[in-house]
């Protein structure tokens, strides 16, 4: 329906039979279709760019203040209380299938931390050796995000920025044509009670 509006408006501009509300719609669906290729793809490609520097800066931040390290599991647990064994965010381990074990390990600064811990290692024996990032205080954290998950997260945040404002567009001019039509029909209804009764009478004396 834009295309057609569009090319309406070099047709309609000589025609007699042009009405203004067509080419008042013509010129609503140009103005509409320039903001959906030039406004809409701006707007999402700030956003990416600003979503991409917040998340290269959060990345920076988390390799700076998280530690790779060495568990050791003690024993299994088969108490799941632990927070890291409840909220997926904070599993420490890189798999899904966790099972939570009692562990010690080394914090940052050389002194001695123990808890529970999930991981999604098969063999939970005492003994056993898991990877686990840690704070600066020696705390469970999660993995750091990496850079190709943040250029990727900042890219969707662009397109979904760009199609949530082409669609905003989109729906803002169908709504306006909605209006136009429904003012035009009113138009046509009142001409029409005005001149109705007289219809056909033209020249008859009466």
């Amino acid at each position: 329906m834009t295309v057609r509006a569009i090319l309406g408006i070099r047709r309609w501009r000589h025609n007699p039979l042009c009405r203004p509300t067509d080419r008042h719609e013509a010129w609503l669906g140009l103005s509409a279709l320039l903001l959906m290729l030039v406004v809409a793809p701006l707007l999402g490609r700030l956003c990416g760019s600003l979503t991409g520097d917040a998340l290269q800066e959060a990345v920076r931040s988390q390799r700076a203040h998280r530690h790779l390290t060495t568990a050791v599991v003690v024993r299994e647990a088969p108490d799941s209380t632990s927070p890291f064994a409840r909220v997926a965010e904070d599993v420490v381990t890189e798999a899904t299938t966790r099972v939570s074990v009692a562990a010690v390990w080394t914090a940052p600064d050389g002194t001695a931390r123990a808890g529970t811990l999930s991981t999604t290692s098969e063999t939970t024996a005492p003994g056993t050796r898991i990877r686990l990032w840690t704070d600066d205080h020696g705390a469970p954290a999660m993995r750091p995000l990496d850079t190709s998950a943040a250029r990727a997260h900042a890219a969707l945040a662009g397109v979904g920025v760009t199609l949530l404002v082409a669609g905003l567009v989109e729906a803002a001019r169908r709504l306006a044509v909605w209006l136009m039509t429904r003012r035009r029909y009113q138009l046509i209804d009142r001409a029409w009670a005005e001149t109705g009764p007289d219809w056909g009478r033209t020249g008859t004396g009466t």
